[in-house]
C-alpha cells in the first residue's frame, strides 16, 4: 500500500487492497438499521454472517449473493449510503473529513478503536434470534437525516 493513501489520493484512485484497509473493522455496518426519509435508527441486531466477537463477515466474499441488504460499497455509491456511521472512514473521507484518530490506519492496531467504544460488542444479537415484533426493544441509536 501506498504511505498515508487516504491523505493522498481520492477515494476512486485507490487499489483494491488500499480500498479494504479503510474498513476500520467496527462492523457497525453489519448491524440492521431502518433507514426512511427523515431518520437512521440502528439495532444491536447483526447480520446473521456478522461473526461479532471478530467483528467480521463469515463468508465476506459471497456476502452479496446470501444476504439480501448486503451492499458493496464503492467510490461511486458511497455517498449514497447515508445510513452509513459517522465514524465510518468511507464515508468521512467521502465528505473531505480526516479518518478518525482511532482509526487503525493511524493507530496500527484495533485497540484504539476497542477504547474508544467504536466496534460492535458482544451485545449485538444475529438477526434470525429476534423476531421483528421485537425490534423496537433493540434500537440503540436514532440518527436524524438533514
Amino acid at each position: 500500500m501506498r504511505t498515508r493513501f487516504w491523505e493522498r489520493f481520492s477515494l476512486a484512485e485507490l487499489n483494491a487492497k488500499e480500498w479494504e484497509a479503510l474498513c476500520d473493522g467496527c462492523a457497525k455496518c453489519c448491524l440492521v438499521r431502518q433507514v426512511d426519509d427523515t431518520k437512521v435508527r440502528v439495532f444491536n441486531i447483526s447480520c446473521d454472517l456478522l461473526d461479532v466477537s471478530q467483528r467480521r463477515c463469515q463468508d465476506y466474499e459471497h456476502r452479496l449473493s446470501r444476504v439480501s441488504h448486503c451492499h458493496a460499497l464503492t467510490p461511486e455509491n458511497v455517498t449514497r449510503f447515508n445510513w452509513l456511521p459517522e465514524s465510518c472512514a468511507y464515508r468521512r473521507l467521502s465528505q473531505g473529513k480526516p479518518l478518525a484518530k482511532w482509526h487503525p490506519l493511524l493507530t496500527g492496531s484495533a485497540q484504539a478503536m476497542l477504547e474508544v467504544n467504536m466496534a460492535v460488542t458482544s451485545e449485538a444479537i444475529p438477526l434470525s434470534q429476534v423476531p421483528r415484533h421485537r425490534w423496537h426493544a433493540h434500537i440503540i441509536k436514532t440518527r436524524f437525516l438533514s
